[in-house]
């Protein structure tokens, strides 16, 4: 069993990332600006953000609400503020052959995304008192 553990280890990997697996601050800008990512989390969909220029964002839990923000890098992470929440939401982003994923990082046991779709058309934000 001991001589299997690197075996395992290696075919089914681990959901912490190494510091060396993270994405640079230029690198996260690269792969998402100008495209929108739908994320999931334990096989159910969480939310999706567009990427703008500049940093900027857009982000919504898929209910047809969005929230207008921005990203900063903070060491290794991604911060992001959004317009109606005060305090960063930072995130450890590491790029798999599967695409992104995302450790929340105020709390790391809590929530880790990955990316299920990612697409070139902007976010369908409506608001909720569109329509007659």
């Amino acid at each position: 069993m001991r001589n299997l553990m690197p075996i395992l280890c290696l075919t089914f990997g681990g959901t912490t990332a190494a510091a060396s697996d993270l994405m640079t601050a230029d690198e996260f800008d690269a792969y998402t600006r100008d495209k929108t990512f739908y994320y999931g989390n334990q096989g159910q969909p969480y939310g999706a953000e567009e990427y703008l220029n500049n940093r900027r964002v857009i982000w919504t839990f898929l209910d047809g609400q969005c929230e207008m923000g921005h990203w900063y890098d903070q060491g290794e992470q991604i911060c992001f503020l959004y317009e109606n929440k005060p305090e960063p939401q930072c995130w450890s982003f590491r790029r798999t052959q599967d695409g992104l994923i995302a450790q929340f990082e105020n709390d790391p046991g809590q929530t880790e995304l990955y990316e299920v779709e990612k697409r070139h058309e902007p976010l369908d934000c409506p608001g909720p008192d569109v329509g007659a």
